[in-house]
């Protein structure tokens, strides 16, 4: 019988965990032992004792990377604590050196990051999608409590208070879960996004849409990325349209590559003191906008407040747990064979998503 081992996330500030304890009798019922290092779900707010209730063994750290056959994940586990014939399942976001480094060590692994997204067999395990719509509600939660004044329209007998103006940039799952968001808050909402189809989209949940004319469809439902002369014009007309508005929310990416640059520096100059920008792109390879920092909430110089929003999913540990776990859980479910990890290449999925090896 197969073991799966849910680990201890050590990332900084990460306070995920891949199986929740409801999906535990899940895993029973697939034929899998399950294994949790102790204290693995704490941060999220779920306790040894709700999985050991649920019928999971609580182990230590070393008990668990010896006895797991399948290692779940949101991060890269250590690779030093991997051994031969072991399967890795989360969110590893795999590069050149990663992949020869588990390769040399003779652990699998499945990253959900590559799941296609075109594919509707392969939506209950899209793991990017159900992280984005986390992200995408707490960018919003995040902009409404650093913004000073009111999201909605309120007519009061001290006078009425206009509703805040917000332009969401980007328009995948995540903006469109902030436009969303917003909407439910009260606020004017317009959304940007340089893929056509995504306009329709942005209207569908009754924000405005602004149509600069771009087009910039990629593959796989992503959007494509713009030359330096289409970026630089883009920038250009966007900045007229940030200034006019209260909280700003970019959200644009491009797999594997730095994201765009939609705000310049210049262009928060121009934003009214007491604007806030949230920029959910902000990270190691940069964001959407210049003046970000990951992690970090600054002041400019004319009172725009400025938040690099790095991994939102983890400031919302038990709402993203429960969705990524249900992701991980379909995975398994469909590589699961009478209790055994059975490789077919040929499956669209898990010749997306498997890699090192190929061969579960």
């Amino acid at each position: 019988m197969l073991r799966i081992g849910i680990v201890k996330e050590s990332a900084s500030g990460e306070r995920r965990v891949a199986i929740t304890p409801d999906l535990v009798p899940r895993l029973l019922a697939a034929g899998l032992t399950v294994l949790l290092e102790t204290g693995a779900g704490a941060a999220a707010r779920f306790p040894d004792g709700a999985y050991g209730d649920a019928g999971a063994l609580i182990v230590s750290a070393d008990e668990l990377y010896a006895g797991a056959d399948i290692i779940a994940c949101v991060h890269r586990p250590p690779t030093s604590r991997l051994r031969r014939g072991q399967f890795v399942i989360g969110l590893l976001h795999p590069d050149p050196a990663y992949t020869g480094d588990l390769a040399a060590r003779g652990v699998t692994a499945a990253s959900l990051d590559l799941v296609p997204r075109t594919l509707s067999a392969a939506q209950p395990m899209d793991a990017l999608t159900s992280q984005d719509t986390v992200a995408g509600y707490r960018a919003v939660v995040l902009a409404a409590g650093a913004f000073e004044r009111f999201f909605p329209l309120l007519v009061t007998a001290s006078g009425t208070v206009p509703p805040a103006r917000v332009l969401v940039l980007g328009a995948g799952v995540a903006g469109l879960s902030a436009i969303g968001t917003a909407r439910r808050l009260g606020a004017i909402v317009t959304g940007y996004d340089i893929r056509p189809e995504a306009r329709a989209e942005i209207a569908s949940l009754g924000a405005a849409v602004l149509d600069l004319d771009g087009e910039g469809s990629g593959q796989g439902g992503y959007a494509r990325a713009l030359t330096e002369t289409e970026q630089r014009d883009e920038r250009g007309v966007l900045a007229a349209h940030v200034a006019r508005h209260d909280v700003v929310i970019t959200t644009a990416k491009v797999p594997g590559r730095r994201p765009p640059l939609l705000v310049t520096e210049a262009a928060v100059k121009e934003m009214r003191p007491g604007a806030v920008i949230v920029d959910l792109a902000a990270g190691e390879l940069g964001g959407n906008v210049e003046v970000s920092r990951p992690g970090e909430r600054l002041v400019t110089e004319n009172g725009v407040i400025v938040i690099g929003a790095e991994n939102l999913p983890a400031t919302m540990p038990a709402a993203a747990s429960t969705a990524y776990a249900h992701n991980v859980c379909a995975f398994l479910t469909h590589v699961l064979r009478d209790g055994a990890l059975a490789s077919d290449p040929d499956d669209a999925i898990h010749a997306a998503v498997v890699f090192t090896g190929g061969a579960a």
